[in-house]
C-alpha cells in the first residue's frame, strides 16, 4: 500500500488540555470557543471563508495510538458491538477527525470558532466551508 503523508496547516488553541475534558462531539459544546492558528503560509487561502457561517475542520487525532476494529462504544445506550467504521471513535486505522463548527471570525491567520471538541495543540489538516445545500437532507 502506498504511504500517504499529511502536514498540518495549523494547530488548535483550545481550553481542553486532557482527553477527559473533551466533549464527544462538537454539537455537545456549542458555546465552547477555540482558535485555529494557521501557518502564515496559508493565510491567503482564507479569502472569503468568512462568508460561511459554519466550517468543517479536518484534524489528526494526535493522541490516539491504537485502533480497535470492533468494540462497544462507551456512550452507547444499547451496548451493542460495532465496527469502527460505524462509529465516530478517534481510535481508527487513520486517526482523522472531522468537526462542523460555527465560524466566529478571522483575524490574520487566526480563525475563531464555537463548538470545539479538540485538544489544545491538535494538528489541523484542512478547513472547508460547510454548505447545507451540498449535503444530503436529514
Amino acid at each position: 500500500m502506498d504511504k500517504i503523508e499529511f502536514k498540518p496547516i495549523g494547530y488548535i488553541k483550545s481550553g481542553y488540555k486532557t482527553l477527559d475534558e473533551i466533549p464527544r462531539q462538537s454539537i455537545l459544546a456549542p458555546a465552547s470557543r477555540a482558535k485555529i492558528i494557521l501557518d502564515s503560509r496559508y493565510q491567503d487561502g482564507l479569502l472569503t471563508l468568512d462568508e460561511s457561517e459554519y466550517i468543517i475542520i479536518l484534524f489528526h487525532f494526535h493522541k490516539t495510538n491504537d485502533c480497535e476494529l470492533r468494540f462497544i462504544p462507551r456512550h452507547s445506550e444499547k451496548k451493542k458491538l460495532r465496527g469502527v467504521f460505524a462509529t465516530r471513535s478517534p481510535r481508527r486505522p487513520n486517526p482523522i477527525g472531522m468537526s462542523v463548527v460555527r465560524l466566529i471570525g478571522i483575524r490574520g491567520n487566526e480563525i475563531e470558532f464555537e463548538g470545539v471538541d479538540m485538544l489544545d495543540g491538535t494538528p489541523v489538516l484542512d478547513i472547508k466551508p460547510y454548505s447545507s445545500g451540498l449535503n444530503p437532507p436529514q
